[in-house]
């Protein structure tokens, strides 16, 4: 198999497209790459299989997939559209001995004790229930042969992470779902990367994602072979909006695969 493949579990924003009561261009379009789920991407290599962030529409996503085994989860931060379908790991630890590891910032990792204390508190340890096991991200870790680096971003208030991964040295891709700018030294870590997964919310300004216009110049500074646009807002219709731009950057749709040899 290829030694990494990416699956877009979801490319939408947080309210997911078609919008609750919106009957835009978008909203109301039958072009399938229009119809976004929250942000998530699911990484398949020779070693295992990991999903990063179980947003509300985790479920279906993995219905859509046919998802029967997962090794571990990673998180970018603990927003309600990148958390909620937490509980869904259940499915992946049935054994009354199996553990899901987790992965996220001490913070994010705070963040889901809290949220789902049944599953933390050591008293549900059946089979079928939902067993994490953390791993607190503090620097690079890896899964398998696959090099994980974890890349700091400013997401508002919130201590937010994307994540590089890489095999036998080589930079294959950084995803980064939630950002608005980069904190110092992440885009050096970066550099040489082949493929830039990154967040470009809409044309218009926002106060913590980046817009088409930011995520362009973004892209310019990283200088990746190619670059992917994610975590949509339905003021971008698909088919409109990627025909305007360069031909290395394109506008990604739930279930698009990556793979690198």
């Amino acid at each position: 198999m290829d030694s990494l493949q990416i699956t877009f579990l979801g490319t939408g924003t947080s309210v997911g497209i078609p919008m609750i009561g919106c009957d835009c261009a978008t909203c109301t379009s039958s072009d399938p790459r229009d119809q976004r789920s929250r942000s998530s991407i699911l990484v398949r290599t020779p070693e295992g299989t990991y999903v990063v962030d179980t947003g509300p529409d985790f479920r279906t996503q993995c219905l859509r997939e046919k998802l029967k085994e997962l090794d571990a989860a990673l998180y970018t931060h603990p927003h309600m559209d990148h958390l909620t379908g937490f509980d869904d790991l259940r499915r992946f630890c049935v054994p009354e001995d199996a553990v899901m590891p987790i992965y996220g910032t001490p913070a994010c990792l705070q963040v889901i004790r809290r949220m789902y204390e049944h599953a933390f508190n050591g008293e549900n340890r059946y089979r079928g229930y939902l067993k994490p096991e953390e791993h607190p991200v503090t620097g690079p870790f890896s899964l398998g042969g696959t090099l994980i680096t974890p890349l700091p971003v400013k997401h508002g208030k919130v201590e937010t992470v994307g994540y590089l991964f890489s095999r036998g040295g080589r930079k294959l891709c950084a995803y980064l779902s939630d950002m608005k700018e980069p904190l110092e030294g992440t885009v050096e870590l970066m550099k040489g990367v082949d493929t830039l997964i990154v967040d470009a919310l809409r044309h218009t300004p926002h106060p913590t994602h980046m817009n088409f216009e930011e995520a362009l110049a973004f892209r310019t500074a990283v200088g990746p072979r190619q670059t992917w646009f994610t975590h949509i807002q339905c003021e971008i219709r698909h088919a409109q909006e990627e025909q305007k731009l360069p031909e290395d950057v394109r506008i990604a749709y739930d279930g698009l695969k990556l793979s690198w040899p």
